[in-house]
């Protein structure tokens, strides 16, 4: 990937998926859903779009992976989902979760695909253990490196607060920063290459 970023599609792909998620934030801040099932399939929906290639299927699965996450992470959501308590929508540390879990499931599972095809040759026994530990530990360095809008809008003030931007546009603003950081193109602040 660092030697050609549009290898596997994978970038192309996460940037237009984040720019869709980033939109979508901001619906999702106005009016929650009734079930975490009805918000994964209102993700896979107007975020996973419906290409066939791996990067496209990792999306996908990646919006899966984040929403699964989310509801461990924030075990209130599907009460509050279910009693009609987040149908005014989610709360802005829900939503910033929610984006970084994207990023960290997309990777983790376009890695699962990718080294189980190449597991699945080399050595068939060893490839449940291996994609999944691998995947894994990849998924918790992405979530260190990928910046947290709400951090971002904690730190961005206007002159009056009508004039700071949204969360759903601090997360647009961060899309190629976000890609570049979950895909290992770039430095951490610290120097250490993810």
């Amino acid at each position: 990937m660092r030697a050609d970023p549009s290898a596997f599609g994978l970038y192309d792909a996460a940037c237009a998926a984040d720019e869709r998620l980033a939109g979508v934030l901001g619906s999702l801040a106005a009016e929650g859903e009734e079930s975490t099932d009805s918000l994964l399939a209102r993700l896979i929906h107007e975020v996973g779009g419906d290409g066939g290639t791996l990067a496209d299927a990792a999306v996908r699965r990646g919006l899966a992976t984040a929403v699964r996450n989310l509801r461990n992470e924030h075990p209130e959501l599907e009460q509050d989902m279910t009693t009609g308590a987040a149908r005014g929508g989610l709360a802005s540390d829900m939503l910033c979760t929610l984006y970084r879990f994207f990023f960290a499931g997309l990777v983790a599972e376009f890695l699962r695909s990718v080294v189980a095809e190449h597991l699945k040759l080399a050595v068939p026994l060893l490839v449940l253990d291996v994609e999944n530990t691998i995947a894994d530990r990849v998924a918790e360095k992405v979530l260190e490196v990928v910046p947290n809008p709400c951090e971002h809008a904690a730190e961005t003030t206007g002159p009056r607060p009508d004039q700071e931007p949204t969360l759903p546009s601090i997360a647009a603003s961060l899309v190629p920063e976000a890609v570049a950081h979950a895909l290992g193109l770039t430095t951490t602040k610290e120097g250490a290459q993810t």
